[in-house]
């Protein structure tokens, strides 16, 4: 998977009384999570990249942020967006590209890339190839945002964007496919976070496992 000495991983599943909003979206625990990432990674937040669908909400969040750079890929349609979207898309933060393909940036082009609501859409085929793409453009590290198994994802008029129902993989079965690819837990960043959220007093509804290779 490319640089994997450098990489370290957060995956995150969701539950279903958080996702289920916005069709099955993780985004808004990806919102909650920003400040604790930040904490967690230190200078790895120092330009981040997120990939997955309402990517104009997290770089708009990643933006207000001190010293972090935002930037977004839409990896299915930027269609019926607002004028706040608009405007990061016309300044080159939020781009449209189809995460299947290799992303249109220079290895390690980002200190840190999280990903949310893209994985679960991709067949076996295609999630070997996008991880290690992803991995590709990040420096320091990669974190990803799971659905959870059972939860509401898109509905059926929305299977046209997203081109496949949602695979919704168990957290098991994350932690089997990342170790098949030599990755292990990251017991400091997982210390971190939890040293982090605690002082904040924020509870996550979602699975994390840190993971390094």
């Amino acid at each position: 998977m490319g640089s994997r000495e450098s990489l370290s991983v957060a995956i995150t599943a969701c539950h279903k009384h958080v996702c289920s909003i916005e069709g099955g979206s993780c985004t808004l625990e990806v919102l909650q999570a920003i400040p604790i990432l930040k904490k967690a990674y230190g200078e790895s937040m120092r330009k981040v990249l997120h990939v997955g669908p309402d990517t104009c909400k997290v770089v708009s969040k990643l933006l207000k942020e001190d010293g972090v750079e935002g930037w977004g890929v839409e990896p299915y349609d930027l269609e019926d967006i607002d004028a706040s979207c608009k405007t990061l898309v016309r300044k080159g933060f939020v781009r449209l590209a189809d995460i299947k393909f290799p992303l249109p940036y220079r290895p390690k082009s980002f200190s840190l890339v999280i990903v949310s609501d893209a994985l679960d859409y991709l067949s076996p085929k295609y999630l070997n190839k996008t991880l290690p793409d992803l991995a590709r453009v990040s420096s320091d590290g990669l974190v990803i945002f799971a659905g959870y198994p059972g939860q509401q994802r898109a509905k059926v008029s929305e299977l046209s964007k997203f081109g496949r129902p949602a695979k919704l993989r168990s957290s098991s079965w994350w932690i089997r496919y990342f170790v098949q690819n030599g990755l292990e837990e990251n017991e400091s960043v997982m210390k971190k976070f939890e040293q982090a959220a605690s002082k904040r007093s924020y509870k996550p509804s979602c699975q994390i496992f840190h993971l390094s290779s």
